[in-house]
């Protein structure tokens, strides 16, 4: 089998997805793809549209350069043949963060403030600029026009650096709907960090591919009849307890099956017992999700930061309630 890096995968994966149909409004992806050039360019050529996060080190320009296409009349021959096109000597690329630190486009532009996602802890406020990008090709010459968009996180200083090649103002497009790509990721990777710590995606000792799929299907599995549990029985309870994880639904998942060959008596016992375990927890997390947003308003106001008040890339939807699950429903 021929050895594929990651990139290289991800460019198969696309390939198999399209094939079958699928079709995407935009890909993200974070840094280890996004400053793989190849990987951007392969997007490129099958005509997809990307917000892929950079490195800080990602190379390109806010001007297009000159790019020289045939070698001049009237030069003398002398020392190496250069090779054509060429980029003009004017305008080498330069580094995102120092675009963003040195450039008179960014230095110049105000941070625009997003309402970028509310999390358990609170809003997520970032500050935003963005200006029109030529990113640096694997041929060391600029592409299409690009997009860069640079994030700060208001409370912790962190920032991000975003590549699409699509502009605000292209058909469609919008800096508010460039972020919600950009930042989307989160979901997906929450996904994984449910699988591997509640259904053991990450615990497997196998010698060959197929052992190795099976048990990636397992998991997927598992992890989809947790998160239909989950949505089944995630409707208004008690205003005390907070939203159903899918980590209480495995445990009430582990309490049914190690209760299904006991007596009445003692599996209503287990059910019991694990029913106010899972009121308990709910209750302590719900205390602990409003102290967090509560903790994180304040910080926001103290910086003058009213998240009910900027612009939100949050998509409007109805508002859901929550409640445990009750082990008798699972049998």
């Amino acid at each position: 089998m021929e050895f594929c890096t990651k990139p290289q995968i991800a460019l198969q994966s696309i390939d198999r997805a399209l094939s079958n149909g699928i079709r995407v409004s935009a890909w993200t992806c974070d840094e280890l793809y996004g400053r793989d050039g190849k990987f951007l360019d392969g997007l490129q050529q099958r005509r997809q549209v990307f917000v892929a996060e950079v490195p800080a080190t990602f190379h390109g320009w806010l001007q297009e350069p000159r790019i020289l296409r045939n070698r001049p009349k009237n030069s003398k021959k002398r020392g190496r043949t250069k090779n054509y096109p060429r980029l003009a000597r004017a305008r080498p690329s330069c580094e995102v963060r120092n675009l963003l630190k040195y450039s008179p486009v960014f230095r110049d532009q105000s941070w625009q403030r997003y309402r970028i996602k509310d999390t358990n802890k609170g809003p997520e406020v970032w500050e935003v600029k963005w200006a029109v990008f030529w990113r640096k090709g694997e041929d060391g010459l600029p592409g299409r026009r690009h997009c860069l968009v640079v994030a700060r996180n208001v409370l912790t200083g962190e920032v991000k650096f975003f590549v699409s090649n699509r502009v605000p103002g292209d058909k469609g497009v919008s800096l508010r709907w460039l972020l919600r790509v950009a930042f989307g990721r989160w979901s997906v990777e929450s996904c994984f960090r449910e699988a591997k710590d509640e259904l053991g995606m990450d615990h497997y000792q196998v010698r060959g591919w197929r052992p190795l799929h099976r048990h990636f299907f397992v998991t997927q599995l598992s992890h989809l009849f947790c998160a239909r549990m989950r949505q089944k029985y995630d409707h208004p309870d008690d205003e005390q307890l907070d939203r159903l994880t899918v980590e209480q639904v495995r445990k009430a998942m582990n309490t049914w099956l190690r209760s299904v060959d006991l007596k009445p008596a003692a599996r209503q016992q287990c059910y019991e017992q694990e029913l106010k375990e899972q009121h308990y927890h709910q209750r302590r997390n719900r205390q602990a999700r409003v102290s967090h947003v509560k903790t994180r308003i304040a910080r926001l106001h103290a910086l003058r930061i009213d998240p009910n008040k900027i612009k939100s890339c949050i998509t409007a939807g109805p508002k859901r309630r929550h409640r445990s699950v009750a082990v008798h429903d699972l049998q």
